[in-house]
């Protein structure tokens, strides 16, 4: 038996209802005049270093106050061990070191500058920039640096091949689609970068007859050996496809992006796709002023973030994920912040996708459209994490918040639609369904391994937690397929993988809420040991955290790291739904998080604890600390309220 906490006094209460109260006005004053939230979305030196790049492919006019700030921020983030990492506070990554290198040089740093001496050593400490993935040798194909003959073959063919076919776009992830299908015609093009400035790398490289990049760790020796051979095949043959079918693949390339164009929100609202296409437009001779080229160069400036010393660039924005969970933490706290949370989803409502049959079609075609993307527009890739959580926003206003039916029909599609995506193995992926076929990952072009958008337990728990929310029981088949899905992928010490947030904290939250939500407590034994975990993982400061090394491919259980504001409501959250409030590793966590809340009433965090793809790219959601403490603080102060253990709302 665990033991349990006194009951704290009504005055400690109260001091907790002024803290929960400054949040609040936080929270309030970052909302939008038209209902909405959307915080900084922050990735690694890469996409910055890229924005500058991508201007001296095209030959764009110089805008040295920008790439002044963007210097500064990039050599602010720099590691103390010379190079630039995936997440604040990593390990060097040569990728992101080699690229944010050469964009300070391109601005003006000379390679002789401290700092651009210690990156350099250790570039080529580490094998140098022949050692970059796949993506980076392709950049520095682009600007010269490296021959198009060290790069992987994709013939721009490819996209004519029959839907059978091993290696097919619609096997690959949206993300994946989205940006190889410009690149294919980047690829067969191979326009040389304008780079008027002139600048070259050469020094990052350790060797004169390039080396071969080393395997990546997720790839299997067997399925390299097959894929080299062909690709020495496929370079071969370069100069003997006929040119009427490359014509052909060029032309169904250039339709796909044209389709997707999204508006000022960019192909596929990422900016690596986003980038991918202006340079294809820039490649196929378009003007600048081309409806399509002006349209997609605008998007990708709307990610810029210019602050008066630094700036940067987002690899997208976050607007419907950001909005939908400020709305959860302003319903959770109640009373008056109902009403935020009404606007919010008023502005939510109308961006539901209701027409578009996007690529998810293809698999499942006889579903009817329902869901919400995670950025402003992304007609043709909504997303299932985002669709459950702004449903369960929207049946919770619509229950406490005097919604009345306004939600109802709302409700009913994105139920239909996630419904309708749910993959064979009962569990849930985020933007596709059966997108399964591993054995491309082993692909040369996929040496980051996430080609791939196969269910994950995260976003599987959150399509759970909505169907019980709205009264689904285990009775019901789909629930059912999906609770033995969850049940299948606990990890032996009780916790679950995060895919979309770090990490096994993340995971371990989402299933423990799906859990409780589908009726499912302590006494269960999957809920009993990872609420375990969690309790065994707690800091000795009362906070959680987890590091996004916890990614690794050997990863042989939890690792200590410090706390952060996220990770520790996360923590709480999910043991609320398995433990209720009287236990004290809840207290200890509440008295962590009111402990560390600033002035503002917000919580200040730079760990990176939001999830691109596992060991590659990372994000930090600068809205994560704003919300999710206010969320498990107004969660701890209801159920000690209400002096119960049940769990009627989903996260």
């Amino acid at each position: 038996m665990s033991t349990r906490a006194a009951i704290p006094d009504r005055t400690d209460l109260d001091r907790l209802e002024d803290d929960i109260d400054r949040a609040v006005q936080a929270l309030m004053r970052r909302q939008r005049d038209d209902g909405h939230w959307v915080f900084e979305l922050e990735a690694d030196a890469t996409i910055p270093s890229e924005y500058v790049l991508l201007r001296q492919y095209l030959g764009e006019p110089d805008e040295p106050e920008l790439e002044r700030k963007i210097g500064a921020y990039l050599r602010r983030i720099q590691g103390e061990h010379g190079g630039w990492s995936l997440f604040h506070g990593g390990a060097f990554d040569i990728s992101a070191s080699v690229k944010a290198y050469f964009c300070l040089k391109m601005i003006g740093d000379g390679p002789d500058a401290p700092h651009m001496a210690k990156a350099r050593n250790e570039i080529l400490a580490h094998g140098g920039a022949e050692q970059a993935n796949v993506f980076t040798r392709i950049l520095l194909a682009q600007f010269g640096q490296l021959s198009w003959r060290r790069v992987p073959t994709m013939p721009v063919e490819i996209i004519l091949l029959p839907r059978w076919f091993p290696i097919h776009l619609s096997r690959m992830s949206y993300w994946a689609r989205t940006v190889i299908v410009p690149l294919l015609v980047l690829a067969a093009l191979r326009k040389r970068a304008r780079n008027p400035r002139g600048v070259d790398i050469q020094e990052l490289f350790a060797t004169t007859s390039r080396s071969e990049p080393r395997l990546a760790a997720h790839q299997r020796r067997g399925w390299a050996l097959f894929f080299k051979a062909l690709d020495r095949l496929l370079k071969a043959g370069e100069g003997l496809w006929p040119t009427t079918l490359r014509r052909r693949a060029v032309e169904r390339c250039v339709g796909f992006v044209s389709e997707r164009l999204n508006g000022e929100n960019g192909l596929g609202a990422i900016y690596p796709a986003m980038a991918n296409a202006v340079m294809m437009f820039d490649a196929l001779g378009y003007p600048p002023d081309h409806p399509d080229y002006a349209t997609a160069r605008r998007a990708i400036d709307r990610l810029l973030v210019v602050r008066e010393d630094e700036a940067y660039c987002q690899p997208c924005v976050s607007p419907v994920w950001d909005t939908a969970l400020a709305s959860q933490a302003m319903l959770e706290v109640g009373g008056e912040a109902e009403a935020a949370a009404r606007r919010g989803l008023g502005w939510l409502q109308p961006l539901q996708e209701l027409d578009t049959r996007g690529d998810w079609s293809e698999r499942r075609p006889h579903v009817r459209p329902g869901g919400w993307a995670f950025q402003y527009r992304n007609a043709h890739y909504p997303d299932l994490d985002d669709t459950a959580v702004v449903v369960m926003a929207m049946d919770r206003a619509r229950r406490q918040a005097d919604a009345g039916s306004g939600y109802d029909e709302a409700i009913a599609r994105g139920v239909e639609w996630i419904g309708g995506l749910q993959s064979g193995n009962g569990g849930w992926a985020a933007f596709d369904v059966d997108n399964v076929d591993h054995y491309l990952n082993n692909i040369p072009f996929a040496d980051h391994g996430a080609l791939l958008d196969p269910p994950t337990a995260d976003v599987s728990a959150r399509c759970i937690s909505m169907l019980a929310q709205l009264g689904e029981t285990p009775a019901n088949p789909v629930v059912r397929a999906g609770l033995d899905y969850l049940e299948r992928e606990q990890m032996a010490d009780g916790s679950w993988f995060g895919r979309w947030g770090v990490n096994y904290i993340y995971g371990t939250w989402s299933a423990l809420c799906a859990l409780g939500t589908a009726g499912l407590n302590g006494t269960t034994p999957s809920v009993r040991r990872a609420a375990d975990w969690l309790i065994a993982i707690q800091n000795a400061d009362g906070g959680w955290g987890e590091d996004c090394t916890s990614y690794r491919l050997d990863y042989r259980g939890y690792e200590p790291a410090p706390s952060t504001a996220s990770q520790t409501a996360w923590a709480l959250l999910g043991l609320m739904a398995a433990e209720g409030v009287d236990h004290p590793a809840v207290e200890r966590g509440i008295a962590w998080l009111r402990q560390r809340q600033d002035a503002t009433g917000l919580w200040q965090q730079d760990a990176y604890t939001g999830g691109g793809f596992p060991r590659v790219f990372y994000l930090r959601y600068h809205g994560y600390p704003a919300y999710f403490p206010l969320w498990a603080l107004a969660r701890y102060r209801n159920r000690r309220r209400a002096n119960n253990r049940r769990v009627a709302y989903g996260m």
